[in-house]
């Protein structure tokens, strides 16, 4: 058995045939070509498979991305469709992929990396951390009505998604270097959205300016409209989506959207009934998880005040000992254990030990750092967490695109 990259038609008969059972509906008799039609959308991604003589027994792509963290946009490694062999399961090959991809996405320096598990233990012990969900948002368009009365500065612009795909992905760029967590498709991999032809695009433009976009569907007449993320700069951008919508109380019953997890729908309207959920489950519906690759790559994130000295454990990327220093606003970091000159005495003071996994959840704001030892993901002394907390506060990720 041996692992290998692949390139690519052959995509067509390794890695497609088993991401499309793993994650679609099977047996399909277009299969092959629905292969064909994807294949462009894959040509720039890291593909790894498995095999064992003329059998691929697993596979794992990483689609080169961007992510915001806490401020800083840092390349990051947005792993996908990794799946195995049915008669291959259980024996390590995913997490041999893992370790390799991972390796090697470290290797083309990328920093940091992001993707949805089929379960959250398996990457937990790959060095990821569970990160906030997006909320599904369901509410009645006839409680949107007054907000058709209702003098908003602005416009929207209402297309095809074929032709305000430029409009939609330039936006995508825009909050790409506003919101924290927030991540962008490369183009090779973005172009299916708009080449699909199957949703709607509306843009809320103030003073020229974009400030909102949303993409849906309508199921059609008395149905429900179903739309994607509901992306926005501000408030100005969500009322006049919000409005938008308004304008289809005599189509559709309900509207079903995507918002970010530090969103109050409750308050965007008076007298909304609205429903907000985040329901968990496994394979199906997972929280987004998010890893660091290269620890010296985090120099220069947005921090507050603070200095810790932090040991990194059970990590093949990133164990050592580091000092952690709040600079001025931004983040230093410095190898302790492999850097001439800094010494146990320079290192001295408040210290704590952690996971990868630990060190992500911190990093991405997800959780405290007396979280940590319940969830098994590291330790740290009051003085330490004090530190940590200080330094690397908590700060809600929004993970868009979503899965």
């Amino acid at each position: 058995m041996k692992i290998r990259q692949i390139l690519g038609d052959e995509r067509l008969t390794t890695s497609f045939p088993l991401q499309a059972y793993a994650f679609g509906p099977s047996p399909s008799d277009s299969s092959a070509a629905e292969f064909g039609r994807a294949l462009p959308y894959h040509d720039g991604n890291h593909t790894l498979v498995v095999e064992d003589g003329a059998t691929t027994l697993a596979t794992a792509s990483a689609i080169p991305m961007w992510q915001n963290l806490r401020g800083t946009v840092l390349p990051m490694a947005g792993v996908a469709w990794v799946a195995t062999h049915p008669m291959a399961r259980r024996l390590g090959h995913s997490h041999a992929l893992m370790v390799r991809l991972l390796g090697e996405m470290r290797e083309a320096g990328h920093v940091i990396s992001a993707l949805y598990p089929f379960r959250t233990s398996f990457y937990q012990r790959l060095g990821y951390a569970s990160l906030p969900m997006a909320r599904t948002v369901t509410f009645p368009v006839a409680d949107l009505e007054p907000l058709l009365g209702v003098d908003l500065p602005g416009e929207v612009d209402w297309q095809p998604m074929d032709t305000g795909y430029d409009a939609f992905r330039q936006f995508n760029r825009r909050l790409l270097g506003e919101r924290h967590g927030f991540a962008l498709f490369p183009e090779h991999h973005a172009a299916g959205l708009r080449d699909r032809r199957d949703r709607w695009v509306v843009t809320a433009t103030v003073d020229e300016e974009v400030v909102g976009a949303v993409t849906y569907r309508i199921a059609g007449q008395g149905g429900d409209l179903r739309a994607d993320d509901l992306l926005t700069s501000g408030p100005r951008g969500r009322a006049l989506l919000l409005r938008f919508f308004a304008h289809h109380i005599d189509q559709v019953s309900n509207v079903v959207l995507t918002a970010a997890p530090d969103e109050l729908p409750e308050l965007w309207a008076p007298d909304l009934r609205v429903r907000t959920e985040a329901e968990v489950s496994f394979p199906g519906a997972p929280p987004p998880m998010a890893r660091v690759l290269a620890v010296e790559g985090l120099r220069g994130i947005a921090v507050g005040p603070g200095r810790v000295s932090v040991d990194l454990v059970d990590d093949p990327f990133i164990a050592g000992r580091y000092l952690f220093e709040g600079s001025g606003g931004r983040l230093e970091v410095t190898r302790t254990d492999v850097t001439p000159g800094r010494g146990s005495s320079q290192a001295s003071g408040p210290s704590a030990t952690l996971t990868s996994a630990g060190l992500a959840a911190l990093v991405f704001g997800a959780l405290d750092p007396l979280d940590l030892a319940a969830q098994r993901l590291g330790s740290a002394s009051t003085e330490a967490a004090a530190e940590l907390r200080s330094l690397l506060p908590r700060d809600t990720p929004y993970l868009f695109p979503p899965r």
